[in-house]
């Protein structure tokens, strides 16, 4: 066993269990089987004289107490400082065969910790089935964008979704919005024709994933502040980080957040079905990864993302991908939460809302194996297709998160809830030892005066 490093106090306490747990070992019982004797022969002599106790001697006797002293601790402690003055280390107590049969026990509870935590087969089929039946979607029903005379089309759920939203928000009445003055604002120019500091590609085509306000999450941040300040954020394609103050677009300005935040929304609404939609969340910072030298054309990250924008990979389109991710969502959990249930446990504790590992064992996990699973899928599909299109973004997403939940768990989390674990179960016992203990005592001291020093 390891050595460990006692406190102050936790030093004291090991002295005085050694003193007591020597008191105790040099007191001489008798052999065991001889006091028994003893005892059956002295009860059969009492049998046979039928001598009996009168009543008024049995009253005198019961009436009659003994007097316990118990020291206090610090005596105690006084008296195993004398005879200890060096320090006491707990394994002095313990024989090497107690010690380890006290490692065996702790090594049971680990694996007993191990086993609550271990996904079986049933766990892991599930969690693999479910990243293929999500990719399986993906592949038949969300598809790859592709330009064509009437718009941008996929596969039939990814068309299902955009005509949705064309519906949703349909084209005249976006237009009304786009042209009213409580839907513009100042970060909107549409090229350099405005500007004060030359944004690299800033046109027609590309400004709403230069423009940070128009990243639907990136947006309500500096979209809301460039309302405020009147100023447009960027990163250009050449990856520069520029704000700059738009005094063309001045009385698009608002002077309260509450005011900023309703434009912005309904700016972001009325941009989300033309023609070059709303990019993905994010996209812009892919802007700053200008490096490497990709495909036939030795592209950079960047490019490649900013091509991937153009040929229609937008916010619409990230909606529809987003739905085989939630298939994998729904499998896994609706799978552990039947499972939890057929095992005995209540509704409120197979409810399987959230992935912490103390309240559901096993479902990190299983998330985790899902969606790299659904995630390998679509890396062969990037792989075969050699189209940065077939990249499931919603997908990367979502296995960054589980593998950072995952990783996290195994460093850090497991091993200290294991600990934890290990702990509540030798305190359950120690409690359990320590209610005895008092049981037993008072018991044998009932007809006894306490007396505390």
């Amino acid at each position: 066993m390891k050595k460990y490093k006692y406190t102050k106090a936790e030093q004291e306490f090991n002295k005085v269990l050694k003193y007591q747990n020597n008191q105790l070992n040099s007191i001489l019982f008798d052999n065991k089987d001889e006091t028994q004797k003893l005892i059956n022969d002295a009860e059969a002599l009492l049998r046979k004289t039928d001598i009996k106790i009168p009543d008024h001697m049995a009253k005198m006797i019961s009436k009659e107490k003994k007097v316990v002293s118990v020291k206090n601790w610090g005596s105690i402690l006084e008296k195993a400082d004398t005879l200890y003055p060096h320090d006491v280390d707990l394994q002095e107590l313990f024989s090497q065969e107690e010690l380890q049969k006290n490692e065996l026990y702790i090594r049971k509870l680990n694996s007993e910790f191990n086993q609550i935590h271990k996904l079986d087969e049933f766990d892991i089929t599930i969690a693999a089935l479910a990243g293929i039946v999500s990719r399986i979607v993906d592949i038949v029903m969300v598809g790859i964008p592709q330009k064509t005379s009437v718009g941008l089309k996929a596969a039939p759920l990814s068309n299902y979704v955009r005509e949705y939203f064309e519906k949703a928000f349909p084209e005249e009445e976006m237009s009304k919005l786009a042209n009213s003055k409580i839907s513009k604002v100042p970060y909107d120019a549409q090229d350099n024709r405005n500007t004060a500091k030359y944004v690299e590609g800033l046109s027609a085509y590309y400004h709403r994933m230069l423009q940070l306000g128009h990243d639907p999450i990136l947006g309500f941040v500096f979209g809301v502040l460039d309302i405020l300040n009147g100023t447009m954020s960027t990163i250009d394609k050449k990856g520069a980080f520029i704000i700059q103050d738009m005094p063309c677009y001045e009385e698009r300005k608002e002077a309260t957040i509450f005011a900023a935040l309703c434009k912005q929304i309904l700016h972001l609404q009325s941009d989300i079905t033309t023609s070059m939609s709303l990019p993905v969340p994010l996209m812009s910072l892919f802007n700053f990864l200008q490096i490497g030298k990709i495909g036939e054309y030795e592209q950079t990250i960047a490019e490649i993302v900013q091509g991937m924008y153009y040929e229609g990979y937008d916010f619409i389109h990230f909606c529809s991908m987003s739905i085989p991710v939630m298939i994998t969502e729904v499998i896994i959990r609706l799978g552990y939460a039947l499972k939890r249930l057929k095992e005995g446990h209540s509704i409120k504790e197979s409810i399987p809302f959230s992935s912490n590992h103390q309240k559901h064992p096993k479902l990190g996990t299983m998330l985790f194996i899902g969606h790299s699973s659904a995630t390998a899928i679509n890396t062969g599909k990037l792989a075969f297709t050699e189209n940065p299109l077939a990249i499931n973004y919603p997908q990367w997403i979502m296995f960054a998160k589980n593998s950072y939940l995952q990783l996290k768990w195994v460093l850090k989390e497991k091993p200290e809830l294991r600990d934890r674990y290990v702990r509540d179960k030798i305190n359950e016992e120690l409690l359990n030892a320590i209610e005895c203990a008092n049981t037993s005592f008072d018991e044998y001291f009932k007809d006894y005066i306490i007396v505390f020093e």
